[in-house]
């Protein structure tokens, strides 16, 4: 098996198994097992999914890292506010896009939907004229967990 080395910086945040966990210090973690996580510019706060796109990455991160309880519900949002987005839009990327992402989260591989899902808030920020979340949306070229 493959481990994963991380490095992260004084105050990041990064959740495991949708545990909470907030460094104090820099440090280098190593991941020897399989495990659902985000951290860093990964994770959106409530308060930022404040758009129809938005809303569903931050469904999608409930449904990755969230309790079992949490990513029920999360699923749920997500298939809802999808099917919403898909019929309010002209854009054929965007619901392909959608289409791909609710397919990946439905086979529990939630990271690859939040992946799609940052492409689409990404395309909603430049079709509405909005200025991106600083740094979020740059997480997905600079790591993939």
């Amino acid at each position: 098996m493959s481990t994963l080395v991380l490095e992260l910086r004084q105050g990041d945040l990064m959740v495991v198994n949708g545990a909470p966990i907030r460094f104090r210090n820099r440090t280098r973690i190593e991941l020897t097992g399989k495990a659902r996580f985000l951290f860093g510019k990964q994770l959106m706060a409530p308060e930022a999914a404040d758009t129809p796109a938005r809303r569903i990455y931050f469904a999608l991160q409930t449904a990755y890292i969230g309790d079992e309880l949490e990513r029920e519900r999360g699923l749920e949002a997500a298939r809802s506010y999808i099917a919403a987005f898909q019929e309010a839009t002209t854009s054929t990327l965007a619901r392909d896009l959608l289409e791909r992402a609710l397919a990946s989260a439905e086979a529990d591989e939630c990271y690859q939907a939040l992946k799609l899902a940052r492409r689409v808030m990404r395309h909603e920020d430049a079709v509405l004229g909005l200025p991106p979340i600083p740094d979020f949306a740059r997480e997905e070229e600079e790591s993939d967990a």
